[in-house]
């Protein structure tokens, strides 16, 4: 028989009785167990027997990655007079020999990015091993649910890997799990955000964020006079709050006395374009005077924070998103961090508890997503190992010594700089004189 600590068979799937594809991992350190008698070969032992003999094919032949040497079988005949193995060319072959016009592309794309001189923050370079992790067969598998609480079967290794993804979530940041959770399965930012409005607001209460024009991003909720611009500005009410122009700086005078006025349920602290560090304490001290929940968006600071060379937003905010794909420098996805456990007590003296993580992860699935891109979060689980490294540190300050000579560049050229200068990885230019 087939022992199982030799043989894992991840998957069986019958079209008829004489066609099976089977998916297995082969290990080479152990050899296959010698054919059964003839007279008690079955069908299913028949099976077996060509299992045997193709993996005994695979020791010797050169696995197509040394990270999964996985191979496909397209059918497995039900006698042994017919237990050849025929190989499914699409399924084997490299891409440049099933498709050279796609493989070209990506070999352009390629030189692209390494002959010319990325400035776009969302566009980093993530590491070889993250991209052989979202290239892998974590691809393959649906999985909607939870860890320990999935719709379909076999995730036993899809919750090894989601559950490793959040623990290293919380290690990168210095969270303790007991206060903090956290949620890997959004596909994107702007969804992520999306997913965190549904859970804690019903719909048309009121959001403050940075105005669009002024560094916000468009999932904060923008729209102008005429036009609601965001799906978040048609589902909730939506207030920005902008810059002082006369210093480029987030004006929280004016934000707190248009809080007043407005009364949000929610406010956040996040921008796509803003060079300078948010005052997450005089955020915080705004939303406890509305008793509005503060969202802090580090999407594109997060690898900094991570790395501890800019101030974290863990201690002020209720609720952090991030992408992961920026400074943070994994695959592009997103997470959702809340606080749990005790808030605090109330007036009969009983524990007041946070109630985000159920509403959040419910928000997520099944509210506005189906299955997570498995893949996608073991390459993240990858590039959070990465971010707790002296390396990366190292990496994170070099952005910014960087990042501050190109500002005292481009001043000493004549450039104006949006609020005079830079606190992270941004610069901001101003052309309008140019």
């Amino acid at each position: 028989m087939l022992m199982r600590p030799v043989w894992w068979v991840l998957g069986l799937i019958t079209a008829d009785k004489n066609a099976t594809r089977i998916h297995y991992l082969p290990n080479p350190e152990t050899p296959p167990p010698p054919p059964p008698p003839a007279a008690r070969r079955s069908p299913t032992m028949a099976m077996a027997t060509a299992l045997r003999k193709l993996s005994s094919d695979a020791l010797r032949r050169q696995p197509l990655s040394r990270i999964t040497p996985l191979y496909y079988m397209a059918s497995l005949p039900a006698t042994e007079e017919r237990s050849g193995v025929t190989w499914p060319k699409q399924l084997n072959a490299p891409l440049e020999e099933v498709d050279p016009e796609i493989a070209d592309i990506i070999e352009h794309e390629k030189a692209r990015q390494w002959k010319g001189l990325e400035l776009i923050p969302s566009e980093n370079f993530t590491s070889v091993s993250v991209m052989q992790a979202v290239g892998s067969v974590m691809t393959n598998k649906y999985s909607e649910g939870y860890p320990g609480a999935r719709y379909y079967g076999g995730n036993e290794y899809i919750d090894m890997a989601e559950s490793l993804c959040q623990k290293r979530a919380l290690e990168a940041f210095r969270l303790d799990p007991a206060k903090w959770g956290v949620n890997v399965q959004p596909l994107s930012g702007s969804p992520a955000n999306f997913h965190v409005y549904t859970a804690l607001l019903k719909p048309h209460e009121r959001i403050m964020a940075l105005d669009l024009p002024h560094g916000g991003h468009l999932s904060h909720g923008y729209q102008t006079d005429t036009k609601k611009i965001s799906a978040v500005s048609i589902f909730f009410e939506t207030m920005p709050y902008r810059l002082d122009e006369s210093t480029g700086l987030i004006d929280y005078d004016q934000m707190e006395k248009s809080a007043v006025l407005f009364r949000p349920k929610l406010i956040v602290a996040g921008a796509s374009a803003y060079a300078r560090l948010y005052d997450y304490d005089r955020m915080r001290k705004v939303c406890d005077k509305q008793k509005a929940i503060l969202l802090a968006d580090m999407a594109h600071i997060s690898g900094l924070v991570a790395a501890g060379v800019v101030p974290s937003p863990f201690d002020y905010a209720d609720v952090v998103t991030t992408t992961t794909h920026k400074s943070l420098r994994g695959p592009r996805g997103a997470m959702i961090f809340y606080r749990k456990g005790v808030k605090g007590v109330n007036k009969q003296g009983k524990e007041v508890m946070y109630d985000f993580e159920d509403k959040i992860n419910a928000a997520v699935f099944p509210g506005l997503q189906g299955g997570p891109h498995n893949h996608t979060i073991t390459g993240l689980a990858v590039a959070l190992k990465q971010a707790t490294t002296p390396e990366y540190r190292a990496y994170q300050e070099q952005v910014m010594s960087n990042c501050a000579k190109f500002a005292q560049s481009l001043t000493a050229k004549g450039y104006e700089l949006v609020s005079g200068g830079t606190d992270n990885h941004l610069v901001l230019v101003n052309l309008k004189s140019k």
